[in-house]
Order: structure tokens, then C-alpha cells, then sequence
């Protein structure tokens, strides 16, 4: 792979530094997530109400795809020149980290209080975040089981910065040719569970961190094009329209082994739908201050709510058994409710005061929009309001660094909060 040139972009004073956008859509995804989970713990033995629920979020565990996803494409674009290795390793880890251990200890202490027996080099895994790499059944999933998705996202974190520098330098038909591939390869993820035994085909599938890290790179290079203003899709009512068509399609009629890779390419779609809306302005339901909030909270409810539920039904003894009438509604929205007070306490007394107290400090940066195509005259509007507001993106090597710059060039990049 060969440098590209320095790609220019638009700085207008009235751009956003965050992308409160992709943050509301962060809950959107949780809440996909808790569905899922709600409906296979079959809470609602009402069959009526079962059925709403069950066809609403069956395919809800797809919501930690779109996680995957974003964190790939908020992780590039956030990337700043000068950052070391261990500078984003040690962000990163202040990140999940402090919330991970809360909800280790937590999980060990209900297995404890129910006598159930726990395996030292299964928790020992967990508290590591290495359990995604052991493909025998159950521990993967040990200790506090949707931890498995942190073992893949401290993979892919582990893997960026040695990875950046050559996303940087590449051409962008070969980052087109990725963006292609990537699905493609989810895609051939079926016939190629074959290959492995019977007993560990979910686990290659669904858990294994390099397989799941396919999307984290299909939004990791989607990122890279939208910074240099080579990314063309769709605005975000029409992305949010495709979303929406293709999630009705897939529940209804269309078969997993190519669902997975159709909602990858629909998840990107509205990321980068959004992204853009946020950058230049434009209007998008997904930043409303209520939804900006849920989004923050939505890594730690991500983390809560399965322990939360299991712990309840089980001391209550409802384990299995689901509440009849609207007795089962009742109590999938008080969980709701119960989880997100446990998240928003987590967030507020362990998340945020910890990523202040281990992450590294990182100065404040003017926000950014990508570089438009040549003679686009709402990118020479927004210069001319802006005045001589450019910067050059530099896009060379920097030895041991996740960003790149060139000798006498700083790029500027837009800042993203809450992104894992």
C-alpha cells in the first residue's frame, strides 16, 4: 500500500466537536440487546404478549454487532495525531475496565449467595477478558456472560494501532474494496463453521474475536473514507429507511446465514448516516439530550442487565416459569427501569470518575467536516462562511503512534464521547 495524497477538509466555527448522534443510537442498540435477553428468559408467559416480543427483538442480538461496528468507526475517526500505543491502550482500558471489574465481583458474589460452583481458571479468564478465546461451552460465557463481547473489543483495541498506519497510507479503491469484502466475508462465515467441530460452530461463528472483528473493521475503514471525503452513502432518513426495511425482511423471510451480513451493511449505513448529519449540521432525531443520556449509560446497562434479571428471577423463583396476564409486560419494563438506575449509578460513580482519574489527558480539538468533492457548492459555501478555515489532513507514518503525520502538518480530527 502506497501514501495517498493529503486530503483537505472544511472546519466551519459552527461545527459540533462531538457526535451526539451515534451516541443515542448506542441505546437503540442496548435496547435491541435487553430484548433479546427479555424474550429468550421468557418472562411473558401471556402468548400474546410473548409473540409481540419475540418478533419485535429476534433479532436483537445483532445489536452487538452494531456496537462492534461503531466502535471500529469512532475509534478511527477520533484518532489524533501523536497518540501513542500506549497512550489509546491505556484510554481503552480505562474505559471498560473499572466497569468490568464491578460487574466481575458482582457475578462471583451471586454465584456465591446461590452456591453455584465456579470454576477458578473460568473466572480467571473472565477477569482477563480472554474467555472469548476458549471455545468450550460455557466458557466463553462464564462469570458475568455478555462480558464475551469486551474479550473481542479488547482484541480489536489491541490490534488498531498496529493497523492504523497502514489504513492511513492505503488507497482508497483498495478501502472500497474492503468495504465490499468485509460482508462478504461474514457472509462466508457459514459454510466456512464446516471447518470446525460441530460443538464449537457458535462459538467460530458468534464469539471467536477474530471472526467478529470483520465488522469492527467494516466500520473502521468506512471511518477512514468519510475523513478523507471519499465515503458515498446514503443521507440518514434514507439509511434509516433501509434499516428499517431490511430488519423487517430479515425477521420475517430471510434466512440467518445472510441476515447477519445484510444488517452489518444496514448498521453501517445509518452510522455513517449519522455521523455526517451531526458533522455538517443537519438534522437528526438520534441527539436529543434524553437519548444522548441513555446512550452514555448504555455500556453499563449493557453490562447490568443480564445479571440483574437471572439474580431476580431466580431469587423470586420465576426462573423459567413467566408471568401470565399483564403481569409479564409489567416486569420486563420494571427491569428496564431497574437496569437503567444500576447504569446510570455505574456510570455516574465508576465509569466516569475512573476514565478521569486512569485515562490519559487529551487536549481539546476544533471539530471537523470531511473534505467534499470538487466544485461542491455547499462545501464552498461552508468554507466561505468559515473563512480561511482548513486544515490538511497529513497521512504519513508516525513510528509507534495510532495517528500519522507529516513534518510541518497536524491534522485536526472530530472528538467522540462514551465511544468504547
Amino acid at each position: 500500500m502506497t501514501s495517498t495524497p493529503a486530503a483537505s477538509v472544511v472546519r466551519p466555527a459552527s461545527a459540533p466537536a462531538r457526535l451526539p448522534s451515534l451516541t443515542g443510537l448506542r441505546w437503540i442498540a442496548a435496547l435491541l440487546v435487553f430484548g433479546f435477553h427479555a424474550a429468550t428468559m421468557r418472562i411473558i408467559a401471556e402468548p400474546d404478549y410473548k409473540a409481540l416480543i419475540d418478533s419485535t427483538f429476534a433479532l436483537g442480538l445483532s445489536g452487538v454487532q452494531f456496537f462492534f461496528v461503531l466502535s471500529g468507526f469512532v475509534l478511527v475517526w477520533s484518532a489524533r495525531p501523536g497518540d501513542s500505543r500506549r497512550t489509546f491502550w491505556r484510554r481503552r482500558i480505562a474505559k471498560i475496565y473499572p466497569n468490568h471489574l464491578v460487574l466481575w465481583a458482582a457475578a462471583l458474589l451471586v454465584a456465591w449467595w446461590f452456591a453455584d460452583p465456579v470454576l477458578p481458571a473460568a473466572a480467571l479468564e473472565n477477569v482477563l477478558l480472554l474467555q472469548a478465546w476458549d471455545p468450550r461451552p460455557g466458557w466463553f460465557y462464564s462469570i458475568n456472560t455478555v462480558s464475551w463481547s469486551l474479550s473481542c473489543e479488547f482484541f480489536f483495541y489491541l490490534c488498531l494501532p498496529l493497523a492504523l498506519p497502514l489504513l492511513r497510507r492505503a488507497r482508497p479503491a483498495l478501502l472500497w474494496t474492503l468495504v465490499v469484502a468485509l460482508p462478504l466475508l461474514i457472509l462466508a462465515l457459514w459454510p466456512a463453521q464446516h471447518l470446525v467441530p460441530e460443538a464449537s460452530r457458535w462459538w467460530f461463528t458468534q464469539i471467536f474475536p477474530p471472526v467478529r472483528s470483520l465488522e469492527f473493521w467494516l466500520g473502521a475503514v468506512a471511518a477512514e473514507l468519510m475523513l478523507r471525503g471519499r465515503w458515498r452513502g446514503p443521507g440518514l432518513t434514507a439509511a434509516s429507511v433501509i434499516f428499517v426495511a431490511t430488519w423487517i425482511a430479515a425477521a420475517q423471510w430471510i434466512r440467518a446465514e445472510l441476515w447477519t451480513t445484510l444488517l452489518a451493511v444496514a448498521y453501517l449505513l445509518v452510522i455513517t448516516a449519522a455521523a455526517d448529519a451531526d458533522v455538517r449540521g443537519r438534522p437528526s432525531p438520534w441527539r436529543s439530550r434524553p437519548l444522548v443520556w441513555l446512550g452514555e449509560v448504555s455500556f453499563a446497562f449493557y453490562l447490568v442487565h443480564v445479571l440483574v434479571m437471572t439474580t431476580v428471577l431466580r431469587w423470586t423463583g420465576d426462573w423459567g416459569t413467566g408471568f401470565g396476564g399483564w403481569r409479564g409486560p409489567a416486569v420486563v419494563v420494571g427491569f428496564l427501569l431497574v437496569n437503567l438506575v444500576l447504569a446510570g449509578l455505574l456510570h455516574r460513580f465508576v465509569e466516569t470518575p475512573m476514565m478521569r482519574r486512569l485515562a490519559p489527558r487529551r487536549p481539546t480539538r476544533p471539530a471537523i467536516i470531511p473534505r467534499q468533492r470538487t466544485g461542491d457548492a455547499e462545501a464552498r459555501g461552508g468554507a466561505a462562511r468559515g473563512g480561511a478555515a482548513h486544515s490538511v489532513e497529513a497521512r504519513g507514518v508516525e513510528s509507534g503512534g495510532v495517528g500519522a503525520r507529516r513534518a510541518g502538518q497536524v491534522g485536526e480530527r472530530s472528538t467522540y464521547a462514551d465511544s468504547r
